[in-house]
């Protein structure tokens, strides 16, 4: 015997679905889901439109399963939403059931509905596919062998590798827009590089709206050109940008700042991936490519950098950076460290007194360097570490990376600076010959040269009295870690890491460039 459930709300005339929150991951295509062999998941369509490429394609925000009568409450839409069917009632002609339910779903905002067979039903009910057909609401057989948490990892799997993707693109455009502006020509090299990754137009600005400088495809076709000049006078005074869209096509434009009005202009396929975030990179680029020029000390600066970093030799380039000793700090946010934005490590360097501000070798560490006569002093919020460079011309890559080991004591030991001295042969280092210090060190730590983790280990495990947890917490692993290449450095050199003496010599060929 079986009981009918009670009527379900009216889909016919559903009110407004809540709106959408997005999470900060590409949506899932339904349709690779479908076709993804090696997740081993064996779905089916079998009611519904088709999930195939193209206008129609279906997007899977979420997973989310319910054997709720109405769904509806509980949707913010994108769902495929999974169910084994509890609430279904068994008895025939229940097609207006089934139509009410499938119509809550889509006014939901669903994106497919996966439908378990087996414990309860035997197979997907004629009915609920007859009622997604009706709506439009594609249907997905999920089998028995099949655990709906099954079809959420590979849901969440799809969006880590399309996240992963997007932020590969994203890096290569980067690369890619950086190139262009450091070559001939840069401010058409670049708009030109935007154009094709945007697969559109991208163009310079002018005040009153006028085309400067187009990129490779030349200047957009009317109406967009028009349009773009609409816009472009909507930003003096107003918004940092403003959009139009034209049949198939966006219409944006950005402004520059320090440029004395100028704008970026683009047209692009409305959806185009990634535009804003291609834009606003273009944004930086030509900002600093148009905008006034810098005053001679600056500007003297800037040419010994880029000189450096083409391979000149330091002394060539040391009379252009005109003031020394320079002071290399290295820094990363406290307690925990994390990611630093652009806006945050420039408000380092202004509060630390140097306009000469790069992120390190990842992404959490920032790289500042003071000229003669500015002293650095501890910033809330950051943890510092700082070496002064010594030498005629300054020793700049040695001071950087006693600028590193200077900031691993630092966050080993929580205090907000520590500085690392140049004068490294100082005291008894002092009295022996350089040269045969170097080739002391090089024989006494010859066993740990193919290990350098392990050589970087002994000096911070050294530096910090062999303390374990500290010297764990410098380096970012597991103090087991920290234990295990210490015990393999002993091994390998054959010697009593306990031993004062030997820590005394080890310690003064590491600081002999043992490293």
């Amino acid at each position: 015997m079986s009981t009918t459930p009670p009527p379900l709300p009216s889909a016919a005339s559903p009110a407004e679905p809540p709106a959408a929150v997005l999470p900060p991951t590409p949506p899932v295509r339904l349709s690779a889901l479908l076709g993804r062999a090696d997740l081993g998941l064996g779905l089916r369509q079998v009611g519904g439109p088709p999930v195939d490429e193209g206008d129609g394609e279906r997007l899977v925000q979420w997973v989310h399963t319910s054997e709720m009568e109405d769904p509806y409450p509980y949707l913010l839409g994108g769902e495929l939403l999974l169910s084994a069917g509890l609430h279904l009632p068994e008895a025939a002609g229940a097609g207006a059931y089934l139509d009410a339910y499938v119509g809550r779903i889509v006014a939901a905002g669903g994106a497919a509905l996966g439908f378990g067979v087996a414990p309860v039903h035997e197979a997907v009910p004629r009915g609920l596919v007859a009622a997604c057909d009706r709506w439009g609401l594609p249907l997905i057989e999920v089998p028995s062998a099949t655990p709906f948490s099954a079809v959420a990892r590979a849901v969440w799997r799809l969006m880590a590798e399309s996240r992963h993707a997007g932020l590969r693109r994203a890096a290569e455009a980067q690369r890619g827009l950086a190139t262009a502006a450091a070559g001939p020509d840069p401010v058409r090299a670049v708009l030109t590089r935007l154009a094709a990754l945007l697969d559109g137009y991208a163009v310079l600005l002018g005040p009153t709206g006028e085309i400067l400088v187009p990129g490779g495809r030349g200047a957009p076709p009317d109406p967009a050109r028009a349009l773009l000049g609409g816009l472009a006078t909507k930003l003096r005074p107003g918004p940092a940008s403003a959009t139009e869209t034209a049949g198939r096509d966006r219409i944006a434009v950005y402004a520059l700042t320090g440029t004395g009005g100028h704008a970026l202009g683009t047209v692009c396929p409305a959806g185009t991936e990634g535009e804003q975030a291609l834009a606003q990179i273009a944004v930086v680029l030509l900002s600093l490519l148009t905008a006034d020029q810098p005053g001679a000390s600056w500007a003297g600066r800037t040419s010994a950098l880029v000189a450096l970093l083409l391979g000149d030799a330091p002394a060539t380039v040391a009379g252009s950076l005109s003031t020394s000793p320079w002071t290399v700090v290295r820094a990363r946010r406290s307690p925990h460290g994390g990611p630093v934005d652009t806006l945050a490590a420039s408000a380092l360097g202004t509060a630390l007194g140097s306009t000469l501000v790069g992120t390190g070798p990842d992404a959490d560490t920032v790289r500042v360097l003071l000229p003669a006569g500015a002293e650095p002093a501890p910033q809330r919020g950051w943890t510092l570490g700082a070496a002064t460079a010594a030498g005629d011309p300054p020793d700049l890559p040695a001071a950087d990376a006693r600028a590193a080991r200077a900031l691993d004591r630092a966050r080993a030991t929580h205090r907000p600076l520590v500085r690392d001295r140049a004068d490294a042969a100082r005291g008894l280092a002092a009295l022996v010959d350089p040269a045969d210090a170097e080739a002391y060190a090089r024989d006494l730590l010859a066993p740990l040269a193919d290990a350098p983790e392990l050589a970087a280990t002994l000096r911070v495990w050294l530096s910090l009295h062999g303390s374990w947890d500290r010297t764990a917490t410098a380096l970012a692993v597991h103090r087991n870690t920290v234990r295990g290449r210490i015990a393999r450095c002993a091994r390998l050199l054959a010697t009593d890491l306990d031993d004062a003496d030997v820590r005394m010599e080890l310690w003064f060929a590491l600081g002999r460039g043992g490293e």
